[in-house]
């Protein structure tokens, strides 16, 4: 709580390497990290590719939320979006995707694409809630192929 008692707003900011372990441990606890998935690689390519979209949500100096956002001149997109366990439910998503939403407006982007596991029911509510929509209406399918094996595929 803040000193009026109101919750503390989340501060979002650029990635810090000192985020690093606070962002992994938080993709862990969130249930986003999967085998095949290396958390540690994922860090370090985004970082390579495009540092400005690897963004962290502070409150009072922790890292409680984290999301990464890409543009690749088409699309944006939204990936590792996670409100840590015990800071849910005090608006850091919605201000993370607001975020989010301005940063690729800012850059010309004309649509935002974001991946959800189909049996995350949660997260995709939380989408909907916010006007995102099934591709399905696009008459899109999602198709994926692993160009580097990280580890163990399901």
């Amino acid at each position: 709580m803040g000193p009026t008692g109101s919750l503390t707003p989340v501060l979002i900011r650029e990635f810090r390497e000192a985020d690093r372990g606070a962002v992994i441990a938080m993709w862990h606890r969130a249930g986003l990290v999967r085998p095949w998935n290396d958390p540690e690689r994922d860090i370090d390519r985004k970082l390579a590719d495009s540092p400005w979209g690897l963004l962290v949500g502070e409150v009072d100096g922790a890292v409680v939320a984290s999301m990464m956002v890409g543009y690749d001149g088409h699309r944006g997109s939204v990936f590792y979006l996670a409100v840590d366990t015990g800071h849910r439910g005090r608006g850091h998503g919605t201000v993370l995707m607001a975020h989010a939403e301005a940063l690729l407006l800012s850059r010309g982007c004309p649509k935002l694409n974001v991946s959800v596991r189909a049996d995350n029911v949660d997260v995709i509510g939380f989408y909907e809630a916010r006007g995102y929509r099934h591709e399905g209406s696009d008459h899109a399918v999602t198709l994926g192929r692993r160009l580097i094996e990280d580890g163990p595929q399901p």
